[in-house]
């Protein structure tokens, strides 16, 4: 174990999903871990989660995915001081993930890698050539945003993204919500009064996704004309990856999880 850590839980959990846990019935430890992620720059309650032990129960401190990634991402862009602590967390993270098992240690490497990476791409002015349908296509986005909205009982996630395709520009909103199982899936639209009409705005958007995401949307042509183009959780991650998008993602993907499937 690396000198001067408590030994932390590291593994998975049935979902797949990372688990970094460090429990004990002491006060004094679960308080001197919870400090050490402040002092890191993690926020209580948004990167981690606290529990303080009771008669002799144990208390924990456990790490958020958000706040993994925020670990990775303080060892390369953080202060001078979060630096050198984010560091030593990430070598201690997957030193124990290692210790854990071949499976234990790719998914840390995988969330320390999109950590690294997250909040340096910006979606403004980022540009892109992908193929599409057989044809390429040239994406420059101008601009993007994520933000919530709540439809009745239901919380929708909207995705606008203001993009020039082969020199045609327009802003594309893709609207995510809960279906079925709770699967986090999004639609958008294409327009009949777009240059070329429905089917070439289709390709644009599936263009524009795809140069964002790297991941090609499925384009649903309906019986009454109408043409719409789905994004699935895949495509959600892909958006994640961008900082004008990646807040607003994390906190409905939050929100959201915690409801009901709504059918």
């Amino acid at each position: 174990m690396k000198e001067g850590w408590p030994k932390y839980y590291v593994g998975l959990a049935r979902s797949g999903a990372l688990v970094v846990k460090f429990g004990s019935t002491r006060r004094d430890r679960i308080e001197r871990e919870a400090q050490r992620l402040r002092d890191m720059g993690l926020e209580e309650g948004r990167h981690f989660t606290v529990r303080m032990p009771e008669e002799g129960r144990y208390g924990y401190v456990s790490i958020l995915r958000k706040g993994l990634e925020r670990v990775a991402w303080l060892s390369v862009h953080g202060s001078e001081r979060q630096r050198e602590l984010a560091a030593e967390f990430v070598e201690y993270l997957l030193q124990r993930a290692r210790e854990e098992g071949d499976d234990v240690y790719e998914k840390a490497k995988e969330v320390v890698k999109e950590g690294k990476a997250r909040d340096i791409l910006k979606l403004k002015g980022f540009e892109g050539r992908v193929e599409v349908g057989g044809k390429e296509y040239v994406v420059k986005v101008i601009d993007g945003e994520a933000v919530e909205e709540d439809r009745g009982r239901r919380k929708l996630l909207r995705i606008r993204i203001t993009a020039e395709v082969d020199g045609v520009g327009r802003e594309y909103t893709i609207t995510y919500g809960r279906y079925g199982t709770n699967a986090a899936v999004g639609f958008a639209t294409a327009r009949a009064d777009a240059p070329g009409g429905r089917e070439a705005d289709a390709e644009r958007l599936a263009a524009v996704i795809k140069a964002i995401t790297g991941k090609e949307p499925r384009i649903h042509r309906m019986k009454d004309d109408r043409i719409k183009i789905a994004c699935y959780e895949g495509h959600l991650e892909g958006f994640r990856r961008f900082t004008e998008l990646a807040d607003a993602i994390e906190k409905w993907l939050e929100e959201t999880s915690r409801r009901r499937p709504t059918h």
